[in-house]
């Protein structure tokens, strides 16, 4: 038995997240697992949405992580590890100055990658898979803090993908117009028309908070009734009254019934009674496509 580790950084919009897995080769076959996952609430869209740039505090902010990150990872004897960041950081007009300051002096390299690398990343799972080799037609959507990813496949082949700029944080910030919404409505519905009895796919935190609230285990679905009733029930309370009763995060209760709007609102433009959740996310993703990588080489 051999065992590497390997680490991912996902710099999101509303937190930034270091996943490291150990990677388990034996008998031939190879086997990650989940190793550790530190989460730092830095919200780097409620900057770059509004300002355009990320400010001093959140810039110094992110530099800790960063250093403490590089730590972590020193300790825990990784390997080889990849840095992505998205929508904030690619909004962001000094996103590249601190990319650069962060190499300098951590080591850490920063891609700024695209909706579409985004969306690509997050595809590379076993869960996806099983969908795909059983020819489904279903929608993927992943919502983040800065902007929401839908990938559309019939029967297993990916045909299209979208990154819409409507996201937690930037809907938070009233940084989303009726023209965006449109356009994501328009694209859904003209996607979905071919599809025969799709279900949809959803990642990203709120959704896996949604699960966990529903007492239902990973890659359980959940109903278009269940998340209407689990909205209309949420938003009874005060941002203060979510995080005491429900244990919520605090950037996590300000953000939730933000995402469940996408999420409610793609399943009906779609037709979809059904959205499987199987708590995947980007960090898992890019450990999956480094490992691939480095099996090639």
């Amino acid at each position: 038995m051999n065992i590497t580790k390997l680490a991912a950084i996902d710099i999101g919009s509303n937190s930034i997240r270091l996943l490291i897995s150990n990677v388990i080769e034996y008998q031939n076959e190879s086997h990650i697992r989940k190793s550790q996952l530190v989460r730092l609430p830095i919200r780097l869209g409620a900057d770059s949405f509004v300002a355009g740039k990320i400010s001093d505090r959140n810039k110094e902010r992110l530099m800790y992580a960063m250093q403490s990150y590089s730590l972590i990872m020193q300790v825990n004897d990784v390997s080889e590890m990849r840095a992505c960041a998205t929508s904030a950081m690619r909004d962001a007009v000094n996103g590249d100055e601190i990319r650069a300051e962060i190499k300098e002096k951590t080591g850490i390299e920063i891609e700024i990658i695209d909706g579409e690398e985004e969306a690509r990343l997050i595809l590379q799972n076993d869960f996806l898979r099983g969908l795909i080799e059983d020819a489904r037609d279903f929608l993927y959507v992943d919502v983040g803090g800065g902007s929401t990813e839908i990938t559309v496949f019939k029967s297993g082949v990916r045909e299209k993908a979208h990154s819409f700029n409507i996201g937690t944080v930037r809907l938070l910030n009233n940084g989303v117009n009726a023209v965006a919404w449109d356009e994501m409505k328009s694209w859904v519905y003209a996607e979905s028309k071919s599809l025969t009895q799709p279900v949809m796919v959803g990642s990203g935190g709120n959704i896996n908070r949604t699960l966990k609230m529903s007492g239902k285990p990973s890659g359980s679905a959940l109903s278009l009734d269940y998340l209407e009733t689990q909205y209309d029930f949420l938003r009874r309370f005060t941002n203060e009254e979510r995080i005491v009763r429900f244990d919520l995060n605090v950037d996590r209760a300000d953000v939730i019934l933000h995402a469940l709007r996408i999420y409610i609102n793609n399943m009906r433009w779609a037709g979809t009674e059904k959205i499987y959740v199987p708590k995947i996310g980007l960090s898992d993703g890019i450990v999956r496509d480094l490992h691939q990588r480095l099996s090639q080489k």
